[in-house]
């Protein structure tokens, strides 16, 4: 098992429940096949630049423990998904 980090960018406007609901989503589609090390939420921030026409958003850094084919899955999953407006996903143990 490798050693990941995935940010992403929810969307403001969400109201807190389904910024918690996206969060918790994430860290299922992770435990399914890997192991959720840390989570950290960052809370509202100012965007570099606008991102749908928003210039606020909500972070989440996640560390986690997975497989090769995992953050394709998470990556699959997190671009069809409504509330996130950005994410990137990192394989630490490449430097």
């Amino acid at each position: 098992m490798k050693n990941y980090e995935v940010m992403f960018i929810l969307d403001p406007a969400l109201e807190d429940s389904a910024k918690e609901a996206s969060v918790e989503t994430v860290k299922e589609i992770i435990g399914s096949e890997g192991e959720v090390v840390n989570v950290d939420v960052w809370g509202m921030r100012k965007l570099a630049y606008p991102i749908m026409k928003k210039t606020e958003g909500y972070y989440v850094v996640i560390d986690f423990k997975a497989g090769s084919d995992m953050p394709k899955e998470l990556d699959r999953r997190l671009k069809i998904s409504d509330n996130v407006m950005r994410h990137l996903i990192v394989n630490k143990d490449e430097k």
